[in-house]
């Protein structure tokens, strides 16, 4: 199994800010891979049979409606399993390719990779980072940003793997559960301890 030395996943669960994290971490320069974007990228790929599966409602304007896509799969576990075997192995492919690329460079980079836990990017990666925020923050920030009941937000969390199990299996834990300046110093924190390995970081 091919191994990524200087790849660093960040996973979390929804609402746990990792692309607050990230886009702290470009600010810093680093090349961060996107295992969203690229899911977005491999659904339009995928489209027609996206389409076949779940009917023409879930376009708009040609395209498909990851919310309406969204509505369907959230509540149907067989739906949901079946788009993840569509679309997993073609993400997987997409994001090895693009650490290979990186890899050459000899610094570190990030993969942003939501359900690492839950089967998504099996490479041997040797550094997880979780992006931590306790579960009733996560239902909070859900319901906020998403528009969603309480129910709602809380059916979205677990259908992922438990946060306090994902903070156990970290290299690294950044604790997201205070506000944006809490979370730069935690960033801060964690770029200084990679200065060890790393001596061209500038924190």
């Amino acid at each position: 199994m091919m191994k990524f030395n200087h790849a660093f996943v960040v996973t979390g669960t929804i609402g746990s800010g990792k692309s607050t994290f990230l886009n702290l971490l470009k600010m810093y320069g680093f090349e961060v891979i996107d295992a969203d974007e690229i899911s977005h990228e491999e659904l339009e790929a995928c489209k027609d049979e996206v389409v076949r599966k779940f009917g023409e409602e879930i376009l708009s304007f040609d395209k498909i409606d990851r919310k309406k896509l969204g509505a369907i799969v959230f509540n149907d576990k067989s739906a949901l399993k079946w788009l993840e075997n569509l679309l997993h192995p073609r993400i997987d492919a997409k994001i090895y390719e693009l650490c290979n690329k990186l890899e050459s460079k000899n610094l570190p980079y990030f993969v942003d990779i939501p359900l690492y836990f839950e089967g998504l990017g099996k490479a041997k990666f040797n550094h997880i980072v979780v992006v931590y925020a306790p579960v009733k923050t996560l239902i909070d920030r859900i319901m906020k940003r998403n528009g969603l009941s309480h129910e709602e937000a809380k059916n979205r969390i677990e259908l992922q793997m438990d946060i306090e199990k994902k903070r156990e299996m970290a290299d690294f834990v950044i604790d997201n559960s205070g506000n944006l300046k809490d979370l730069q110093a935690q960033v801060e924190g964690f770029l200084r301890n990679l200065k060890g390995t790393y001596e061209s970081i500038e924190v």
